[in-house]
């Protein structure tokens, strides 16, 4: 008897073990047997950084197989990384382009090869239509015109009747570059206020965002304004450049930037950025969602945009949560 009241007492224990094991056990994504290659522009920024973490997470969320390179800023190395995942006979290729154009003939070998391609971040231009499916990314004309619009309540909150602009820009030909400039020109077109001293290729670095505000405060000293800058990084690389003359960012000159990471928003708050745009590197969901349905022979959407948000002094900067890049 004493021996099958132990045996049944060590039957309730052992089932004990296993239900709580089972219970803190977090399920597993099912693979889905989709193999994604991914050729990523950079590491350049905490924007670059956040948005591969997120597509990384997303893959692991989704049960996606992920090849992923880093072009550490080339589009050579994106084409070979291409023809790679192509000789790989990935499911689905998905790349951000650091340039719009010199992609039609890597493409047209991945239609030959019957891989679909997703655009992820920033556009191209081709010769054909057909070489791409979709674009995942921000409405960059809308946040050049975001940023405008922000400037031209601010030039009428104090009272300004002319306004000099410094543009720091991102890379040359690069898509996030035009459109953001064109959606900024275009808004403060019809304002006679608004003058544009020069626009200066920043390549989206913090070290050459430093550099070119060296420039700019030599060549124009306190007749600049506002400093608009494609984003964060060269934002940040500029600030303590202006903090090395009398000139006070935020104050003496209206800081205007996007991407709203992290430090730039820490910027915002301690009053030495006025505005930020948000750009959300957090694109996986969209990706992976999308690549799904691309392997299960489905259509997509021709553009994807995430929904984006201003930051500025016009608000409780204070109320703005941790960003998590």
């Amino acid at each position: 008897m004493l021996k099958n009241k132990v045996i049944r007492y060590l039957t309730v224990i052992l089932t004990l073990f296993v239900i709580a094991g089972c219970g803190s056990t977090e399920e597993e994504p099912a693979d889905t047997g989709l193999l994604l290659g991914f050729s990523q522009i950079g590491s350049e920024s905490a924007w670059r950084i956040g948005n591969t973490r997120d597509i990384e997470n997303s893959a692991d969320n989704y049960g996606i197989s992920l090849m992923l390179e880093n072009a550490n800023q080339s589009q050579e190395n994106q084409i070979a990384a291409i023809r790679r995942f192509i000789a790989y006979k990935v499911d689905v290729i998905a790349f951000s382009p650091i340039v719009e154009d010199g992609w039609d003939n890597v493409l047209m070998e991945a239609k030959e090869a019957g891989i679909p391609v997703i655009l992820v971040d920033r556009d191209i231009e081709t010769t054909r239509d057909d070489l791409t499916t979709c674009l995942i990314g921000a409405d960059f004309y809308n946040e050049g015109v975001m940023a405008a619009e922000y400037l031209i309540r601010k030039a009428d909150e104090l009272g300004l009747e002319h306004v000099n602009i410094v543009e720091i820009t991102g890379t040359e030909n690069s898509t996030p570059m035009r459109q953001r400039q064109a959606g900024f020109a275009d808004t403060i077109a019809e304002d006679e206020r608004m003058c544009i001293l020069e626009r200066i290729d920043g390549d989206f670095l913090k070290s050459r965002g430093a550099e070119c505000m060296r420039y700019l405060l030599e060549t124009y000293g306190d007749d600049i304004d506002v400093v608009f800058s494609h984003n964060d990084e060269m934002t940040l690389g500029a600030l303590p450049e202006i903090e090395k003359t009398d000139l006070v960012p935020g104050q003496d000159i209206i800081i205007i930037s996007i991407d709203g990471g992290q430090e730039a928003i820490d910027a915002l708050k301690a009053g030495r950025i006025n505005c930020v745009v948000e750009c959300t590197p957090n694109l996986g969901n969209e990706l992976m969602e999308t690549a799904l349905s691309l392997k299960n022979g489905e259509e997509v959407e021709a553009v994807i945009h995430p929904v984006e948000r201003i930051f500025s002094d016009e608000q409780d900067v204070s109320a703005i949560g941790p960003r998590g890049y």
